[in-house]
């Protein structure tokens, strides 16, 4: 749980042990298959928190695959014929099974 301790006149609340219980709870990694291509996918609250961010950027959605599931496997994609309308499913279906609402996380197909 979290701990607090006063240091010089303020207090200071360690959240480690809670951060780390919510990780432990969110749901385990999916994996999608799709166009006879298989895409294991982590839960969108356990990226990092400079990656979730970067998850949501719509202007660049080949970077952004790239950037969670490497290079070698959006080329697979490619290969596979995706088209946007797979990525969105895609999105969609993941953003579902990571526990998060509809339009809660930056990979909301809909945001």
């Amino acid at each position: 749980m979290a701990t607090s301790k006063k240091t010089a006149g303020r207090e200071v609340v360690s959240l480690d042990s809670l951060a780390q219980q919510k990780l432990d709870a969110l749901p385990e990694p999916v994996t999608f298959e799709l166009k006879g291509v298989e895409i294991t996918l982590p839960p969108i609250k356990s990226l990092p928190f400079e990656l979730q961010e970067r998850v949501g950027n719509l202007d660049d959605i080949p970077a952004v695959l790239k950037d969670v599931l490497g290079a070698d496997k959006v080329q697979e994609m490619y290969t596979a014929g995706f088209t946007f309308l797979h990525v969105e499913l895609l999105a969609q279906e993941w953003e579902k099974r990571s526990g998060a609402q509809p339009g809660e996380s930056p990979a909301s197909a809909d945001s």
